[in-house]
């Protein structure tokens, strides 16, 4: 692999989604990422296998809309995002609280 083709990996994922929703889909063999808003489910799955050298089953994506917030009186906005579940092979395992 180039080392053009590994950044672009990094690039696609950006952090890991550590909530307690998240944590218990470890249970069925699922992590969750925050990944580009523009990523497909191939460039993805492409990422994963190649960042961690596991095997992916399936990819399943929700982009989430930024929250409207108020501020001492003003209204901002956070910005829109996009989580992906990867979903495992069995026997296979993705330890987040470690360093890539």
């Amino acid at each position: 692999m180039s080392k053009n083709a590994k950044s672009a990996h990094y690039d696609t994922l950006i952090r890991p989604v550590v909530t307690e929703k998240s944590t218990m889909g470890s249970e069925f063999n699922q992590v969750t990422f925050q990944v580009r808003i523009d990523a497909t489910k191939p460039e993805i799955k492409a990422a994963v296998e190649g960042v961690f050298d596991v095997k992916v089953k399936a990819v399943n994506t929700l982009r989430q809309q930024g929250k409207v917030k108020r501020f001492r009186g003003k209204v901002g906005k956070r910005p829109d995002y996009k989580k992906a579940i990867i979903t495992l092979e069995e026997g296979e395992m993705i330890d987040i609280t470690t360093g890539v």
